[in-house]
């Protein structure tokens, strides 16, 4: 691991309690970051603070060691109130929520402090039992820990430290009354330590700092530092029917280990998914549709190796922590630059160096000009030559289940399943069949007693449909009562003349006439 995101300054340096020390050195963590080293001074003498840094930039690190010397230096509580946690930390996503949970495990291994987690999808009965039997730290989702706080299962009334990681997504996602409301249950911000970290610190961010947290001082680690440093940034201007090909094409030229491909859209994120593996690629996709164990499932296997690409929309990436990383696509331009950023932080992460590849295709190129002007420069621009792109493969096909296996029958015309509809063609090609077998059986003499049940099943058949024939057709007849003889036998040539041209010899069909 390079070292150029690292300052000076040494986690020694700076206050704080010796089991956490010792847990900082058994991970190998001896040099701050520029966000550790800027808000640990402000966090540690107990003021408020408001940090822009992202991800992958030791923010994680700089709220958790604040957490742990805070709660240090105040010593137990003398009543024990076990379903009132002591800290409290927010994140926007499921991903997020779970990685600062397994970071706090690690630095905090010799502080004694018990954890707890909640975020949705799954283990509800574990996370609220875990929860009601008392933590120090809860780490959790919005929308989780409001249901288990109207249930009674913790309280905030004694909170003593409160932080809000990614706030700007908190914004984009909608969870903005959600923690007003959990922030509103909190001891007044006077009376607690309030951190908050965003990618960004737009106004509606600096708002909700300014009205929920106490004198906050800003610490600001520009994104465009971290794009210029260490992520080399290209953009090519491939037609819509050009991004397959060159996607392929690059992949294949550049054979990156571990990549992820951004695309606006869900629909989007499976097509491109579908196009990877038709091409031999091991390739998983990551949405919002995705279930909680699937999702952890493909982030392991990512993580591992097994999985070289991994297709994913914003919302579904944002907070992931994937180390090792080494090329980043934008497949589509995000329409905000704030997302193009985020996108970066993906790669380069703890200071390595990555790439970050866009397609400022037909759709998407007008987004190209505010991205630039977010990041503070341009992006080198590459030409879309033939030889990157590729004759592509057909796309893998989505595997049908039992569910949908309807979809490959034929449909009727009046509606139904497949197999209703095939049903009156076997019965024409059975009844011709039959028919056929009585014209033989009245030219040739009877062999004796034996008849097969299908043939007695035509029979049967055959004079039920005679009754109802006959049945149906005499009201008719009644009404043509009134014609003359003339006129009858005039047409009884007409009715002949096709069964001696068929040899219809069936003795159960009536003679006109």
């Amino acid at each position: 691991m390079t070292q150029t995101h690292l300052t000076t300054h040494t986690f020694r340096e700076f206050d704080l309690p010796e089991p956490l020390l010792r847990g900082l050195d058994e991970v190998g963590f001896e040099f701050t970051t520029p966000i550790q080293a800027e808000s640990l001074p402000i966090s540690l003498s107990g003021k408020d603070v408001s940090g822009q840094a992202q991800t992958g930039t030791g923010k994680t690190g700089a709220f958790l060691l604040a957490i742990f010397a805070h709660l240090y230096k105040q010593g137990p509580r003398e009543e024990d109130k076990k379903n009132q946690p002591r800290a409290l930390i927010l994140a926007p996503t499921r991903e997020l929520a779970i990685q600062i949970h397994s970071d706090a495990e690690l630095l905090g291994r010799h502080m004694g402090f018990r954890l707890g987690l909640a975020y949705g999808g799954t283990g509800y009965q574990s996370q609220r039992e875990t929860i009601a039997q008392g933590v120090d730290l809860l780490i959790g989702t919005p929308g989780r820990l409001i249901d288990y706080l109207k249930q009674g299962v913790f309280g905030l009334n004694t909170l003593e430290v409160v932080v809000l990681d990614e706030a700007d997504r908190m914004f984009d996602l909608g969870f903005i009354k959600d923690i007003r409301y959990l922030l509103r249950r909190m001891p007044p911000p006077e009376q607690r330590l309030s951190l908050l970290f965003s990618a960004t610190l737009s106004s509606r961010v600096s708002e909700l700092a300014y009205e929920h947290m106490s004198e906050p001082q800003v610490v600001k680690i520009e994104a465009d530092k971290l794009t210029v440093d260490q992520v080399e940034e290209s953009v090519y201007y491939p037609a819509n029917e050009e991004k397959i090909p060159l996607l392929l094409g690059l992949l294949k030229k550049i054979e990156a280990k571990r990549t992820l491909i951004f695309v606006n859209t869900k629909i989007g994120a499976e097509k491109v998914m579908n196009w990877l593996v038709g091409n031999d690629f091991t390739a998983g996709v990551l949405s919002g549709d995705v279930p909680q164990n699937k999702r952890e499932r493909l982030l392991g296997q990512f993580k591992e190796g097994k999985i070289a690409v991994l297709v994913a929309t914003d919302v579904a990436a944002r907070g992931l922590h994937i180390p090792e990383v080494s090329h980043v696509f934008n497949y589509d331009l995000p329409h905000d630059p704030e997302d193009y950023v985020h996108r970066v932080g993906r790669t380069a992460r703890a200071g390595a160096s990555g790439d970050a590849i866009s397609f400022a295709c037909e759709h998407f190129a007008h987004s190209l000009g505010d991205i630039e002007a977010y990041v503070g420069h341009t992006i080198q621009s590459y030409p879309v030559s033939l030889e990157l792109l590729v004759e592509p493969k057909p796309p893998e096909r989505r595997k049908r289940t039992r569910s949908d296996a309807g979809d490959r029958r034929r449909p009727r015309q009046s509606g139904g399943t497949g197999r209703t509809e095939r049903a009156p063609r076997k019965e024409s090609t059975r009844a011709a069949a039959k028919t056929g077998a009585r014209r033989n059986e009245s030219s040739t003499p009877s062999a004796g007693p034996a008849t097969t049940k299908q043939e007695k099943g035509s029979a049967a058949a055959t004079q039920v449909e005679t009754k109802r024939t006959e049945k149906k057709d005499q009201p008719r007849a009644d009404k043509k009562s009134q014609k003359t003889t003339a006129e009858i036998k005039s047409a009884q040539p007409v009715n002949r003349e096709p069964a001696k041209k068929e040899g219809n010899l069936d003795p159960e069909i009536p003679a006109v006439g």
